[in-house]
C-alpha cells in the first residue's frame, strides 16, 4: 500500500470517530439546555437527573453494537462496517437535531431523543473497533502507534468541534435564543460530517491484513471470550481508564463547574477549547514517542502522573474555582490524557488477531466505555447530591487510573520494546 493510500486510510478511518464524540460530547455539554427542552420536571436535579440518564442510554446498548458490528466488521471487511456504522450515526444525529420539543409534541419527545442515543449507542459500539483495526492494519512497520493514535486525534478533534460550538452558543446567543431554538445549530452541522464521511469509507480499498485472509472464518463470539480473556481484561482496564477521563475531566467538568461550583457557563467551554487543542497537538508526538521507546513507559508514566496530580487539580479547583485554576488544571490534565490515550488503540489492537481484531476491540472497549464512562455523568451527578463531597470525581477518577496501570503492567512488551 502506497503512502498516499495509508493517509487516506487515516482519514476514512477516523471521520466518523469525528462526529460520534463531536455528537456526544455537545450532548453532554448542552444536557442543561436540553433537560428543559425534553425533561421538564418540578425540580432541576430531576430534570437533569433524567437528561444525564438519557445520555447514559447510549452506552446501555454499546457493548451490544460493538459485538454485533465487530463481528460484521471480522466477516465482511473494515470498509463494509465503517461505511455501516457512519451512515447510523448520521441517522441518529437528524433525530436530536429535528425533534420538536416536549411543550409541542408531548411525550413522543423524549421518547425520539432516546430512541436516537440509543441508536448512537449501536453504532459508535462499532465505531472504535472496526476503526482502529484499520488504521493498525494499514499502519507502516515501525509507526503502527502514530497510526493508531490518530484515533484518539478523531476523538479529541470531535472535542474540539462540540467545545466551539458550545461556546459559539454561549458568546453570540441571548440565553432564551439559545434555549429556543439555538441549541439545535451545532446538531445540524454535524450532519454535514455523516454524507462525507460516508462517501470516503465507500471508496476505500480493504485492508491488506484482512485480504490475506480470504473468505474470512465466522469466529463465534463464545471463543472470542473463551480463548481472549486475559486480553480483553487487559483491553477494557485501558479502555475504562480513558473513559473515565473523557466522560468525567471533558464531558461532565462543565456540568459539574456550572452546578457544584457556580462559575459561569461560558467560562468552561472557553478553558476546555484551550485543553483540548492541547491535546490535539500532543497526541500524535506521544503516538511517535511510543513507537520509539515503548508504549508501556508512555502509558505507564502517564498514568502514574494522573494519579498524583488529580487529587491536588480538584482541590486547587474546589477551594479556588476561577479561570486562573480550572485552565491551569485542565492543562496538565490535557497533556497526561495525550500520553495515556494515544498509544491504547495500537497496545489493544495488537492483543487480538486480525480474525477477532474488531470484535476483541469493541467488546473490551464498549464494556470500558459503557458502563464506567458514559454513566460517570450520571452516577456522579447522584453521588455529589447525596455525600456532597466535591471531591467525588477525583476520587472517582483515581480508582480507574489504577485500573488501567494495572493493566499497563499485565501488558506484554510489544515487539519494538523487545527488539
Amino acid at each position: 500500500m502506497n503512502p498516499g493510500g495509508n493517509w487516506r486510510a487515516v482519514l476514512a478511518s477516523t471521520i466518523g470517530n469525528v462526529l460520534e464524540w463531536y455528537d456526544f460530547v455537545l450532548f453532554g455539554f448542552l444536557s442543561i439546555i436540553i433537560a428543559k427542552q425534553y425533561f421538564p420536571s418540578d425540580t432541576p436535579y430531576a430534570a437533569m437527573l433524567l437528561t444525564t440518564a438519557t445520555f447514559g442510554a447510549g452506552f446501555v446498548v454499546r457493548p451490544l453494537g460493538g459485538v454485533l458490528l465487530g463481528l460484521y466488521a471480522d466477516r465482511h471487511g473494515r470498509r463494509a462496517g465503517l461505511s455501516l456504522v457512519i451512515l447510523m450515526m448520521t441517522v441518529a444525529a437528524a433525530i436530536i437535531a429535528l425533534t420538536p420539543n416536549f411543550r409541542q409534541i408531548g411525550i413522543a419527545a423524549p421518547i425520539l431523543i432516546l430512541v436516537a442515543r440509543l441508536l448512537q449507542g449501536i453504532s459508535a459500539g462499532g465505531e472504535f473497533g472496526t476503526a482502529t483495526a484499520m488504521l493498525v492494519e494499514y499502519a507502516p512497520k515501525g509507526r503502527t502507534t502514530l497510526y493508531g493514535s490518530w484515533q484518539m486525534f478523531a476523538q479529541a478533534a470531535g472535542a474540539l468541534l462540540a467545545i466551539a460550538m458550545g461556546a459559539m452558543l454561549s458568546n453570540l446567543f441571548s440565553e432564551a435564543a439559545r434555549d429556543a431554538w439555538a441549541w439545535r445549530i451545532p446538531f445540524l452541522f454535524g450532519l454535514l460530517i455523516g454524507p462525507v464521511g460516508w462517501y470516503i469509507r465507500r471508496r476505500m480499498p480493504e485492508t491488506a491484513a484482512f485480504e490475506k485472509l480470504g473468505r474470512a472464518p465466522k469466529v463465534p463470539l463464545r471463543r472470542v471470550l473463551a480463548e481472549y480473556p486475559r486480553e480483553l481484561f487487559i483491553a477494557t482496564a485501558l479502555s475504562s481508564a480513558i473513559n473515565v477521563m473523557s466522560y468525567v475531566i471533558i464531558t461532565y467538568l462543565p456540568i459539574y463547574a456550572v452546578g457544584s461550583l457556580g462559575l459561569p457557563l461560558g467560562l468552561p467551554f472557553t478553558v476546555l477549547l484551550a485543553s483540548v487543542l492541547l491535546r490535539l497537538a500532543t497526541v500524535p508526538l506521544f503516538g511517535i514517542l511510543a513507537d520509539r521507546i515503548g508504549q508501556r513507559k508512555v502509558m505507564g508514566v502517564a498514568l502514574l502522573g494522573f494519579l498524583l496530580a488529580v487529587y491536588p487539580g480538584y482541590w486547587w479547583i474546589i477551594h479556588a474555582p476561577s479561570m486562573t485554576s480550572v485552565l491551569t488544571v485542565e492543562l496538565v490534565f490535557a497533556i497526561l490524557m495525550a500520553a495515556t490515550s494515544s498509544p491504547i488503540p495500537t497496545a489493544s489492537a495488537d492483543l487480538f488477531p486480525t480474525e477477532v481484531r474488531a470484535t476483541g476491540l469493541a467488546i473490551s472497549y464498549n464494556i470500558g466505555a459503557s458502563l464506567f464512562g458514559g454513566f460517570s455523568p450520571f452516577i456522579l451527578t447522584w453521588l455529589l447530591h447525596t455525600t456532597g463531597d466535591k471531591l467525588m470525581p477525583a476520587h472517582y477518577s483515581a480508582a480507574f487510573f489504577a485500573l488501567g496501570l494495572a493493566g499497563v503492567v499485565m501488558l506484554r512488551p510489544a515487539p519494538q520494546e523487545v527488539a
